[in-house]
C-alpha cells in the first residue's frame, strides 16, 4: 500500500515535505537545516525510485523567484547604485575563480572540454549554463558531468551557507537588527516641538507666505491664537504671541526656531472636534502620487503630519511619493478625518487581500523575457532564461510600483506564503532528480568527475568568503545572500533566507545572480571555444 501511495506524487510531495521540516527542527549545537532540509530528505526518495513530476518543480520555481522579486525590488535599485560596483567585482570572482579552478582540473585529470564545462555548469547549478555548454561543445559529456556535479553543488552551497555564520562566530539575528538600526538612521528620528511666534519677518503673513515646510522641511500641525486652536491652513495668519506645533527631523527643528522665534515647552491639545489619526492608504487611484499633488490639507483642511513605510517614520515632504499600505498620520477636524479617510481608502481588509492578476501577468511577463535571445556577436548571445527572466520582470515591476491600475505588490504575509510554497515544490522535485541519478552516475563515471565537482563548487565560495568578508568588508547578511546569487543557487537563497528576519540575503541574491549569471554563460563559451 505504502509503495503504490508513493507513486502518487501528491501523497509523495506532502510526505517529503513533511519529514523535511521535521529533519529541519532537529538542532546540533545550535545549527539546523531549517526549510533546507526537505531536498535531503527529497534525495532519498528520489534514490529509491519516487519521482515529482518537473512541472510540479517548474511552478515552485517560478513563484519563488516572483516574489523574491517582488520583495528585493525596491531595494534592489538602491543596492545597486549603493554597492554594484563591489558585488559586481564579487560575481566575478565566483564565477572567474570557478571557472579558473576548471581549467586547471581539466590538464590535472586530463578530461575534455565538454565534461570541464558540463562540471562548471554543474558546481554552480546553472540550467542556461548547461544549455550554452551543450550548445558549444555538441556532447552529451557535457550534460552527464553536470549530472555528477549539480547533486554537491546543490548540497554543498546549502551546508556553506548553513556553517558560515558559526565557523566566522557571527550572530545572524544581532547582526539583522544592527542592519535595520542602520537603515532607519538613514531617517532622522522626527520630533515635535512648540515655537512662539516673534520674529517680526513673520508676522501678519499666511502659511502660504511663509512656506515653513519648503523653507524648514517641517510641518506645522496645529496653531493657537488667543485661546483658539485650530488646523494649519494656507490663508492662516501668523500673529505675534502664537504658539504653533510643529514636527519634524531635528536639523528642521532648529531651522523653524530661526524662522519664526523661541521655542517653549508643552503641547498645543487637540479639542474635542479635532484628533490626529492613522489612516491607511489602500486606495489605488492615488499610489504613486506626492502629498504636494494630493494637496490634502487644502482639500480636506488636514495635515499629514508624518508617513509611516516598513517601520520607518518618514517625513511628510510635499513630493514624497505615497506607496500601497503608507500610513498616514493625520491631524484635522474629525469630520474632515472621516472624509479623508474615506480618499485615501483607510480599509485594512484591502491590504490583506491578494489579487492573482498582478503575480500571473508578471510571471507571463517574466517567462517571455526568458525566452530571449539576445545576441552581441555571432560568437556570444545570451537568454535570460525562466529564473532570470522572472527574476528581472519581478524586479522592474516591483520597482515600478504601479501601472495604471494593476499594483505590482503583494502582503508580506502573503508573500512570504506564496514564496515557502513555491520553494518547497522546487525543493522535491530537485530533490527527487538528483537522487534518482545519483549513484548510477558514480558508477558510470567514478568518484574523480564528482570530486572535481566538489572542487569547483567550494573554490569559488571561499574565494567569495576571502574578498567579500575581509577584503570588501561585506556584512555576512548581504555575503551569504551574494554567494547564494554568485553561485545561480537557488536552494542556497533558501538556505539565507531562512536563518534571519532580514531581507539583505535576498536583495544581494537579486542583485548579484543576473550578474553570475552573464559571467557564466561568457565563461563557459570563451573555454568551449579556445581551450
Amino acid at each position: 500500500m505504502l509503495e503504490s501511495l508513493l507513486q502518487t506524487s501528491y501523497f509523495a510531495l506532502f510526505l517529503i515535505i513533511a519529514l523535511g521540516f521535521i529533519l529541519g527542527r532537529i538542532k546540533i549545537k545550535g545549527l539546523s537545516l531549517d526549510i533546507s532540509a526537505v531536498i535531503f530528505i527529497a534525495l532519498l526518495f528520489g534514490h529509491f525510485g519516487v519521482t515529482i513530476p518537473k512541472e510540479l518543480g517548474n511552478i515552485g520555481l517560478v513563484l519563488f523567484i516572483f516574489t523574491i522579486g517582488i520583495q528585493a525590488g525596491p531595494g534592489f535599485f538602491d543596492s545597486f547604485r549603493s554597492k554594484g560596483k563591489t558585488l559586481i567585482i564579487l560575481a566575478l570572482l565566483i564565477v572567474g575563480s570557478a571557472s579558473i579552478a576548471g581549467v586547471i582540473c581539466k590538464y590535472a585529470f586530463g578530461l575534455d572540454t565538454a565534461s570541464i564545462v558540463g562540471l562548471i555548469a554543474g558546481a554552480l547549478t546553472s540550467t542556461p549554463g548547461l544549455a550554452v555548454a551543450i550548445d558549444t561543445t555538441q556532447s552529451a559529456s557535457a550534460s552527464i558531468a553536470y549530472g555528477i556535479a549539480y547533486p554537491f553543488g546543490v548540497i554543498g552551497v546549502i551546508l556553506f551557507i548553513k556553517l558560515l555564520p558559526k565557523i566566522l562566530r557571527v550572530d545572524l539575528q544581532a547582526e539583522a537588527k544592527r542592519l535595520e538600526e542602520e537603515r532607519k538612521g538613514r531617517f532622522p528620528e522626527l520630533q515635535r516641538a512648540t515655537f512662539r511666534v516673534e520674529n517680526e519677518k513673520v508676522l501678519n503673513k499666511t502659511l502660504a507666505q511663509l512656506q515653513i515646510r519648503n523653507m524648514t522641511g517641517a510641518v506645522v500641525s496645529r496653531i493657537k491664537h488667543n485661546d483658539e486652536i485650530s488646523m494649519p491652513r494656507a490663508n492662516t495668519v501668523l500673529h505675534e504671541g502664537d504658539l504653533i506645533r510643529v514636527v519634524g527631523n531635528k536639523n528642521s527643528i532648529e531651522q523653524v526656531k530661526l524662522l519664526i522665534g523661541e521655542q517653549v515647552n508643552g503641547d498645543i491639545p487637540f479639542t474635542k472636534t479635532q484628533e490626529l489619526q492613522s489612516l491607511l492608504l489602500t486606495n489605488k487611484n492615488i499610489i504613486g502620487r506626492t502629498l504636494g499633488e494630493l494637496n490634502l490639507q487644502g482639500s480636506f483642511g488636514c495635515t499629514v503630519t508624518r508617513v509611516r513605510r516598513s517601520g520607518i517614520d518618514l517625513l511628510a515632504e510635499s513630493n514624497l511619493a505615497l506607496k500601497f499600505g503608507d500610513k498616514l498620520m493625520v491631524a484635522g477636524e474629525k469630520d474632515n478625518l472621516n472624509e479623508l479617510g474615506q480618499f485615501v481608502g483607510n480599509n485594512e481588509k484591502a491590504l490583506s487581500d491578494t489579487d492573482f492578476f498582478p503575480i500571473a501577468m508578471g510571471i507571463v511577463l517574466g517567462v517571455l523575457f526568458g525566452k530571449l535571445n539576445i545576441s552581441f556577436s555571432d560568437s556570444f548571445s545570451f537568454s535570460p532564461g525562466l529564473t532570470g527572466g522572472i527574476l528581472m520582470v519581478a524586479l522592474i515591476l516591483s520597482a515600478i510600483g504601479k501601472t495604471g491600475p494593476i499594483i505590482w505588490s503583494m502582503s508580506g504575509s502573503a508573500n512570504q506564503l506564496l514564496r515557502q510554497l513555491g520553494l518547497l515544490l522546487f525543493l522535491s522535485e530537485v530533490g527527487t532528480s538528483a537522487g534518482s541519478t545519483l549513484v548510477s552516475t558514480f558508477q558510470e563515471s567514478g568518484w574523480t568527475m564528482f570530486g572535481i565537482g566538489v572542487i569547483i563548487t567550494l573554490v569559488p565560495m571561499i574565494v567569495a568568503l576571502v574578498f567579500g568578508y575581509w577584503v570588501f568588508k561585506i556584512n555576512i547578511l548581504d555575503l551569504l545572500g551574494s554567494i547564494a546569487g554568485g553561485m545561480t543557487s537557488t536552494p542556497g537563497l533558501a538556505a539565507a533566507d531562512s536563518m534571519s528576519d532580514s531581507s539583505a540575503p535576498s536583495i544581494a541574491y537579486a542583485t548579484v545572480y543576473p550578474i553570475a549569471m552573464v559571467f557564466l554563460i561568457l565563461f563557459i563559451q570563451i573555454i568551449a571555444g579556445i581551450i
